[in-house]
């Protein structure tokens, strides 16, 4: 997801942003009970509403600007850098 917001940022420079892109997912598939995926659908959905145009991504109820965040492999969760 990481590697997908910095392709995204290569397309334009942070001064031409005039669009606000929010990637989100989940750990577990949404079919499952105990799945993240709509609770992070919903911080994705917030975010794309009321932050500024940039790109950023939505995990776990935390909002990261792409070029501040990194996935902690171990933890299984985004963290901020």
């Amino acid at each position: 997801m990481v590697d997908t917001a910095n392709a995204l940022s290569s397309l334009y420079s942070e001064k031409s942003y005039t669009k606000t892109i929010v990637l989100t997912g989940a750990l577990t598939p949404a079919i499952f009970k105990k799945s993240d995926a709509m609770f992070n659908l919903g911080a994705a959905l917030t975010a794309v509403q009321t932050m500024k145009p940039g790109i950023y991504i939505a995990m776990s109820g935390q909002v990261f600007s792409f070029d501040a965040v990194k996935k902690d492999r171990e933890g299984q969760r985004f963290v901020a850098v």
